[in-house]
């Protein structure tokens, strides 16, 4: 099968199956990081591997573990989605956006993607969340390229004016007055960031840097999702700070914010 868009209702198909959820809410991707802060939100009703389900590729990356956990949170069904892939593993587009597809497909029409990411301009230190307000995408792919949607669907030529919904950014500031917001700039990666490319980045207008979150936003708007994104700021770009950046860095600050994340979570997803 290769229509993208049949996969992924095939595997909404399968998840709901395998959940026993016959309708999701929200939906939140999990980035590097965010699964520790996630526990807090109570124990799953249901585990699915995600390779048990048509069209998904196992994670490679260590903290993406491959699973869609289904959760009430103040009577909010929610998939929480541990089994982000990246282009860098290898993988196409539309492998990158077949878990937001399928859990849009499986009834989520609001998506909160999280990430780990290099922050430019001080103002959040590590271990503190950021909102996405807008991003660049320097990928040099898309979820939209080749044939058509088919019928049925959006066309190719998504409008991305509201990509970051600002009725979903408001519900937030309101519920969380404190957060900062910043444009994310997101890389192929799975290279960290020379500090020339990092000032490029700054001369652009983006605050935030990493390796995931805009292939799927795009995929996720396409399908008239509302987008909300989260950014835990793991550590400051290169050439911002004078050490050296590694993965352990961005999980270790996972792990030292996930009460934080996990409270974060717990307040905003009752009332997107």
């Amino acid at each position: 099968m290769t229509n993208p868009y049949e996969l992924a209702q095939l595997a909404a198909n399968e998840l709901r199956e395998k959940s026993g959820v016959d309708h999701y809410d929200v939906a939140v991707v999990l980035g590097s990081g965010w699964r520790e802060g996630a526990a807090a939100l109570g124990t799953p009703s249901s585990v699915v591997t995600t390779t048990s389900l048509s069209g998904f590729v196992a994670p490679t990356v260590a903290g993406h573990s491959g699973q869609i956990l289904s959760l009430d949170v103040s009577g909010v069904s929610v998939a929480l989605v541990a089994g982000r892939v990246h282009l860098y593993e290898g993988h196409t587009a539309d492998q990158v956006v077949h878990p937001v597809r399928t859990v849009i497909a499986a009834g989520a029409k609001k998506v909160v993607l999280t990430n780990a990411c290099g922050e430019l301009d001080l103002i959040v230190r590590p271990g503190n969340v950021a909102v996405i307000r807008d991003h660049l995408n320097f990928t040099g792919t898309s979820p939209m390229e080749g044939p058509p949607p088919p019928a049925g669907y959006g066309s190719r030529f998504v409008d991305l004016t509201d990509l970051y919904s600002h009725r979903l950014r408001s519900v937030v500031h309101a519920t969380v007055p404190d957060l900062h917001e910043g444009v994310y700039l997101g890389f192929r990666g799975p290279h960290y960031e020379t500090p020339a490319e990092i000032e490029m980045v700054r001369t652009l207008g983006a605050t935030l840097v990493g390796m995931s979150t805009v292939l799927e936003a795009i995929a996720a708007r396409h399908l008239d999702a509302e987008v909300l994104g989260l950014s835990l700021v793991s550590n400051f770009a290169a050439g911002v700070s004078t050490g050296p950046l590694n993965h352990l860095e961005v999980l270790e600050t996972g792990q030292s914010a996930a009460p934080s994340l996990g409270a974060l979570l717990a307040q905003i997803l009752p009332v997107l």
